[in-house]
């Protein structure tokens, strides 16, 4: 069974068709769909005229009159769909629902029931109004990701700054944005700072600022000031092109219920019309007052019915709506088939860096004893001035009054820390081993932390310490708690951080299982030893850099601030744009009431065209009720699709 306007290939936006064609105005928009309704309003307003003609029993409203009344009222709902009949049989496929309603209609002409083969070829047209109504609409969601595909791109050349096509941009150019501007690709921010709206890329509505030296995103809006950016990517290269291209092509990766339907219309579909065959001529043996009209006219019932127009229509539409809706979230699925997937979850594995944590080093805890906190810090960060190790970069964060102090003759002692002058005193910054070879008495209460320890000497003393941490993502607890309530529970933590960290982060989140100290291919190991049952539906979530093989090999791979890391968008299967590990709650809500829309819908139309099948066979339905089986079916499927879009999930 084809349903060629509805197919996904036909849902899939297409950049050329949306942006070439668009001359800025939206009467042009509003002038196509009012001639889309043309031809239904002049079969309509004839049909509502005829049924009035018939009724008042008009004396010259009779024979050929009436039939080239209702033939006219016919031609323009239902010339489009011969002809498209037609043009399929030219190819071999024979039972597509353009076949089935030109021979009910045209059938019912022959028996005389001119009315019904109006109305059924009307209502049928409708359905189609309202069906393509439906598709824009849940393109609308994708299209908005279309809209901040950038169309050009201001590049220096020869000292000026020229307007051309992204595409011709090359890696190097210096490229101006100015302000409310989409920044045409990848780049990095040559200016001192910017500030960019990225709701578009990652669904988040706070404006994102960055310095000098950082990532720019294309897509995302310029904000404040004129800004250069170096291109560091080609356009077909840079991350939303890419991402485009995935939401593009997602379409097209069918979920099981989507192939199976589709499969099992195209069986359906000729076993029903041999059926309504067998209607019309069995009888004949078997009934004594056997009529062919009669028995003419329920089988053109049963073959209105027949039609599975519900079924392939809302199905791929009630997917196509969940990706929409994901995408709106800042939560891209690589196709359907993984909303299907994620409906199955029942195990979250998680990495721990930069998933449930930032993945940046914070400040946690200052000890200074004997020195005030702000000159205990001037000693530490004038010694950690002269580093470039992740820990120094966040001591150097700490906010200070006053003159910063200078060090001089800093050396590095290998594996231990620091030592140098500080106004004229020595200054010692690293762990317990340097402490411990220079003879410094460390307190017993720093043996009790876990966490990474900067401890600091002065003049020969013991002077404090910095604790430093990872710290967690603010909606990180709530995650762990969401996820109990959508009936995840079995959730646990693999980390390549040491096992005392892990446990510690795991214990602040609630999680009960978690393995510190682990390389990429333990984290794998540990998933396979889960995979061993086949009752755990795995999901793993990492950040799609070192976590690859292990977003390979769960059964759905989710990957966390896809949209700067092409190898998540290579390797994972579900791709949450922000850093927001929340978003993975959204995106199994998402999933579940994509899957139950879907089977509500075949529910609906299987159940429906089940009674009126029965009800026709045996004389007890007439077309209007075979129109409602099949147009208004699918114009209630459609309606329950749609849903998708209109739903929040807070």
């Amino acid at each position: 069974m084809k349903k060629k306007k509805v197919n996904l290939r036909d849902l899939k936006p297409n950049f050329d068709e949306q942006h070439s064609h668009n001359d800025g105005h939206d009467h042009g928009v509003d002038s196509n769909k009012i001639k889309a309704y043309i031809p239904a309003i002049i079969s309509l307003t004839m049909l509502i005229i005829g049924i009035a003609l018939d009724y008042f029993d008009v004396a010259f409203f009779r024979d050929w009159v009436r039939l080239i009344w209702y033939g006219v009222a016919y031609v323009p709902v239902g010339l489009p769909v011969v002809k498209e009949g037609w043009k399929s049989i030219k190819k071999g496929d024979v039972f597509t629902e353009f076949f089935l309603m030109s021979i009910a209609t045209i059938g019912a002409f022959v028996i005389g029931e001119y009315q019904e083969g109006v109305a059924v070829m009307l209502f049928y047209a409708v359905g189609e109004l309202f069906q393509n109504a439906a598709v824009n609409s849940a393109k609308g969601n994708i299209k908005a990701l279309l809209d901040v595909r950038p169309k050009e791109a201001l590049v220096n050349r020869n000292n000026n700054y020229v307007s051309v096509n992204p595409e011709t941009v090359e890696i190097g150019d210096k490229v101006q944005v100015r302000v409310g501007e989409k920044v045409p690709l990848d780049g990095i921010l040559l200016s001192e700072k910017g500030s960019f709206n990225i709701a578009a890329l990652t669904g988040e509505s706070k404006p994102d600022t960055i310095a000098k030296g950082e990532k720019v995103f294309a897509g995302s809006i310029n904000m404040d000031g004129v800004i250069e950016i170096e291109a560091t990517k080609e356009f077909k290269d840079s991350s939303i092109a890419r991402i485009l291209d995935m939401v593009q092509n997602a379409t097209a990766r069918k979920s099981k219920t989507e192939l199976f339907i589709r499969k099992f219309a195209r069986i359906y579909t000729p076993i029903v019309v041999f059926l309504a065959i067998g209607v019309t001529l069995l009888p004949y043996f078997f009934v004594d007052d056997y009529v062919f009209r009669d028995w003419l006219y329920r089988a053109l019932i049963f073959l209105v019915i027949s039609c599975p127009c519900a079924l392939v229509i809302s199905i791929p539409l009630g997917y196509f709506g969940g990706l929409g809706a994901a995408s709106k979230n800042g939560i891209l699925f690589k196709g359907a088939s993984f909303l299907d997937a994620m409906t199955k979850i029942n195990t979250l594995v998680m990495d721990k860096t930069g998933t449930v944590t930032k993945g940046v080093f914070k400040i946690k805890e200052i000890k200074a004893i004997g020195w005030q906190e702000s000159e205990f810090m001037k000693y530490l960060m004038a010694m950690e001035e002269q580093s470039t190790h992740p820990i120094a970069k966040a001591i150097m964060e700490y906010k200070e009054d006053g003159e910063d102090f200078e060090a001089k003759e800093v050396y590095e002692i290998a594996g231990k820390g620091l030592k140098g002058i500080v106004n004229g005193k020595m200054v010692l910054v690293g762990n317990k081993n340097l402490m411990t070879a220079n003879n410094i008495h460390v307190p017993t209460e720093t043996e009790s932390i876990v966490e990474s320890i900067v401890l600091v000497a002065i003049d020969g003393k013991f002077a404090g310490y910095v604790v430093i941490a990872d710290e967690l993502k603010e909606d990180a607890t709530d995650t762990i708690t969401a996820l109990h309530k959508v009936g995840i529970k079995n959730i646990m933590m693999l980390s390549g951080d040491k096992e005392s960290i892990t446990q510690q982060v795991a214990k602040e989140l609630n999680i009960e299982k978690a393995k510190g100290g682990l390389l990429p291919e333990d984290k794998l190991n540990e998933v396979e030893a889960l995979k061993k049952n086949p009752d755990n539906k795995i999901a793993f979530i990492g950040d799609g850099i070192n976590d690859a093989p292990v977003l390979a090999a769960s059964d759905v791979g989710i990957a966390m601030g896809g949209l700067g890391s092409d190898v998540a968008i290579e390797t994972a299967d579900v791709i949450i744009q922000t850093d927001q590990p929340s978003k993975v709650v959204k995106a199994i809500q998402i999933s579940r009431s994509t899957r139950k829309i879907v089977w509500q819908n075949i529910i609906l139309a299987f159940g429906v065209k089940l009674m009126v099948l029965i009800l026709g066979a045996g004389g007890l339905a007439t077309m209007w009720e075979a129109v409602f089986a099949d147009v208004g079916v699918a114009l209630l499927a459609i309606l329950n699709a749609v849903r998708l879009q209109k739903m929040r999930w807070d």
